[in-house]
């Protein structure tokens, strides 16, 4: 869990810098389309919009571009339509990539995907390639000076979480995906300020690599994480320490 703790202390930093950029908001817009799509109009009955929403609400968007947004995916207004697609390949020294997008136009990603990894070192693989190397789960990042660490465990374990771990900082606890937004209203109840909350997909093993190859990797992922169509990467590469404070 080290390595993927330390990837989620970094995409929380760059989530903030991205959504100053708006960049973010894009891609925030596509999630609560598709949520509602997919689920329903209804947060209290659609935990993945409830969790878009969250977000949403987090990165300061306005309440009226989140009502468009979910109208437009319950038909309510016109909008395009998205689909979700996820493309897997390999990083240099073949780091395991995964790469979750919403795409109105899933030939026209494919092929821009498949050139950003090939302009950066990488190779697109096959459905399947991949995949197997990482679990879904919720995870949820909590400063370690919103609360105690006996006082989070009893909570988040007490909700329903699988494992809770401690990294920089930071407090981070596991969940099986259905059980996020249980484990999220624990903790708020309690009022303990959580910095993050989402689904995300975890390596099962963490590969060590070199620092230069470390910088490789990173490179890679920031180009996939510029495309529009990109919601998440995801990697299995434990980046070394002094990659991820240059990266800080």
């Amino acid at each position: 869990m080290s390595g993927h703790s330390k990837w989620a202390s970094i995409k929380h930093k760059k989530a903030i810098v991205d959504a100053k950029r708006g960049q973010a908001f894009t891609k925030i817009i596509r999630e609560l389309t598709v949520a509602a799509k997919t689920g329903g109009g209804d947060p209290n009955t659609n935990p993945r919009l409830r969790t878009a929403i969250q977000i949403s609400k987090d990165a300061n968007m306005p309440a009226d571009n989140i009502d468009r947004a979910i109208k437009k995916g319950t038909g309510e207004l016109e909008g395009v339509t998205y689909e979700e697609v996820t493309y897997e390949g390999f990083g240099p020294e073949g780091a395991a990539i995964l790469v979750a997008c919403l795409t109105d136009n899933k030939n026209r990603s494919a092929s821009e995907i498949r050139s950003v990894f090939n302009k950066n070192g990488g190779n697109m693989g096959g459905a399947g390639t991949v995949a197997w190397m990482f679990e879904k789960k919720g995870f949820i990042v909590i400063a370690k000076t919103a609360t105690t660490e006996d006082q989070l465990m009893e909570i988040a374990l007490g909700a329903g979480a699988e494992d809770m771990t401690t990294a920089d900082q930071m407090f981070e606890v596991t969940t099986a995906p259905q059980d996020l937004w249980a484990v999220r209203e624990a903790v708020e109840k309690a009022k303990i300020k959580i910095e993050n909350a989402a689904l995300t997909m975890i390596p099962k093993n963490l590969v060590t690599v070199s620092p230069d190859t470390g910088r490789k990797v990173v490179h890679l992922i920031e180009a996939l994480e510029e495309h529009d169509d990109v919601q998440n990467v995801y990697s299995n590469v434990d980046i070394p320490e002094e990659v991820m404070k240059e990266l800080a």
